[in-house]
């Protein structure tokens, strides 16, 4: 007959540790990466982006024409001014648009949670 192993951490033979089932009412862990996100579509973060991404397109061409000199003469500096403001309103609209649009074809990775929350 092989003899039993000792417990390292108390010492304790192994055939003389008790064991128990877990109860049936187990308040543990969850990990939420296993759960399922809800398919609530948050309209107000969407109309935000969407919002964000057509002042900033609408601000980049009015600044590209502003700096060929199209609409006026008013001088590079104002039209490099109005070209960055568009890009930074831009980029976080289409970012966001980008996001709920694969969202909504159910891509791998994207979710309707991604979104900023907008609700009060």
């Amino acid at each position: 007959m092989l003899p039993t192993r000792p417990n390292v951490a108390a010492g304790i033979p192994s055939s003389k540790v008790k064991y128990s089932k877990l109860s049936s009412t187990d308040t543990g862990h969850i990990n939420l990466k296993f759960k399922k996100n809800s398919t609530r579509i948050p309209y107000k973060a969407i109309a935000c982006a969407t919002a964000q991404f057509l002042i900033g397109a609408f601000l980049v061409v009015t600044g590209c024409l502003l700096l060929v000199g199209y609409i006026s003469k008013v001088g590079a500096n104002r039209a490099v001014a109005v070209l960055i403001v568009g890009i930074l309103v831009f980029l976080p609209g289409f970012y966001h648009l980008l996001i709920a649009y694969r969202a909504h074809r159910g891509c791998q990775g994207c979710f309707y949670s991604d979104l900023p929350d907008c609700d009060d």
